[in-house]
């Protein structure tokens, strides 16, 4: 017995010793996370001087409407890693289902991704606020001088630079997002629709995620039941989707209030999905043809300073409260087409968080992943023939991607570049003789 007792001693002995270094382990462990706890403000504070700065920049200094996106992804996703590819997207799909101002939503997104439902709230905030005072101050501006040639030369420039920063965004996604043959055909497919179909892009992106549950989580009778229901919404949302929008009434001359003026522009920013370029048509649609608040020609002039202003491009709206009702129109105009982008992703958001990782969420997700590549290759088609008018813009498209892809030089100096051969361009082919011989095109 004695050998046997000398081993349980042994082993009492070993036991008194791990459960020692457990509690020093656990004391330990503790220590680190109330150290932690103790951080977390200062943490969270640094990441919100981030998101701030971050999106302060990017609403300076960003051009390019839809483009914007790809210049959040080389900016935050690929440079800064904020999130993942496949994670980006995860929020890419999200905001292009969602109606709204996507960029505004996107930009929402990634702050919720670096600091909490704050860090949404602040990154989408400092994102347009940049976009208004810009608008604001060439709104006034224009009142009074017009447009320059120099302002137009600058946007000559930068329409190819934004173009190869969206082209370059859409491939590095696209290696990610469709990197297997089924990803492949689910991108192909939904760029195809969202060409030939009136389904819409809320429409395509619900379909590409019923597909994606079906080939990536179960084909029981019914996951096929809920892909037929999506099918049929989808076709349904196809045939209408503003009701609040066409019940407008045909002809109704000047708001008489700011309110008037904030219902509508809300209206726009909460039942108008496909982006700025659609809410915009919208807009056109009524604030031109129907309310007779604005001339086509004053529209027009609108969308010009809108390509001027960086930022969103759905800031047009600002310029059009500020030739109804001054200074204060345009602050309600701009804050009311916003508002439901940002209640609709900050009541979002927190629920994504949870859901995401369900599986056939995932499955969803990984079939609407594909599809967002074959749409943004389709709007990187439409853009192309009013990004590249002449030759010099196709030089200047080739050398940015270039650049992208074997450098590291950063997007903003690019755009910076760009807006600088299109001034001296402009220069250039005001000299007699050059604009003839060169094939320029008048910006």
């Amino acid at each position: 017995m004695e050998p046997e007792l000398y081993v349980f001693e042994q082993w009492l002995r070993r036991r008194g010793a791990d459960l020692r270094a457990a509690a020093r382990h656990t004391h330990s462990s503790e220590a680190k996370e109330a150290d932690m706890e103790s951080r977390t403000p200062t943490d969270r504070g640094e990441r919100w001087k981030d998101i701030a700065a971050s999106f302060l920049k990017l609403g300076a200094t960003s051009y390019g409407g839809p483009a914007i996106m790809g210049i959040m992804q080389a900016e935050l996703q690929q440079k800064r890693q904020w999130v993942s590819k496949e994670r980006f997207v995860e929020g890419l799909s999200v905001v292009n289902m969602l109606p709204g101002a996507t960029a505004v939503q996107l930009g929402i997104f990634l702050g919720y991704a670096r600091g909490g439902w704050w860090g949404g709230l602040l990154g989408g905030l400092c994102f347009v606020l940049p976009a208004f005072f810009v608008m604001l101050l060439l709104t006034i501006a224009y009142a009074s001088l017009g447009v320059s040639p120099i302002a137009r030369g600058a946007l000559y420039g930068l329409g190819p630079v934004v173009l190869a920063i969206f082209t370059v965004a859409v491939y590095r996604l696209g290696r990610s997002a469709a990197g297997t043959v089924p990803q492949a055909a689910i991108a192909v497919v939904a760029a195809a629709a969202t060409i030939g179909t009136p389904l819409g892009i809320a429409g395509v992106l619900a379909l590409a995620g019923g597909v994606g549950v079906l080939v990536f989580h179960s084909r029981k009778p019914r996951a096929i039941l809920a892909v037929c229901t999506v099918a049929l919404l989808a076709v349904i949302s196809a045939v209408g989707w503003s009701p609040a929008l066409s019940a407008s009434p045909v002809s109704r001359g000047i708001p008489e209030s700011l309110a008037e003026i904030g219902a509508y522009f809300f209206k726009v920013g909460a039942f108008t999905v496909g982006g700025g370029l659609t809410m915009i048509a919208f807009m056109e649609e009524q604030v031109v043809g129907q309310f007779h608040w604005l001339t086509p020609r004053e529209f027009i002039d609108g969308l010009a300073l809108g390509q001027f202003t960086p930022g969103p491009l759905l800031m047009v709206a600002a310029y059009v409260g500020y030739k109804v009702a001054g200074i204060a129109g345009a602050t309600v105009a701009a804050a009311a087409t916003f508002l439901p982008s940002f209640i609709l992703m900050l009541a979002i958001l927190p629920v994504l968080d949870r859901v995401r990782k369900v599986a056939w969420m995932r499955a969803a997700m990984k079939g609407m992943g594909p599809a967002v590549i074959g749409i943004l290759a389709v709007s990187l088609v439409k853009l192309a023939p009013h990004a590249l008018p002449d030759p010099f813009a196709i030089v200047i498209l080739i050398a940015t991607l270039a650049a992208l892809l074997y450098s590291k030089i950063g997007t903003v100096k690019l755009i910076l570049a760009g807006g600088v051969l299109g001034v001296l361009r402009s220069r250039v082919s005001s000299i007699p003789g050059v604009k003839a011989a060169a094939g320029f095109v008048s910006p």
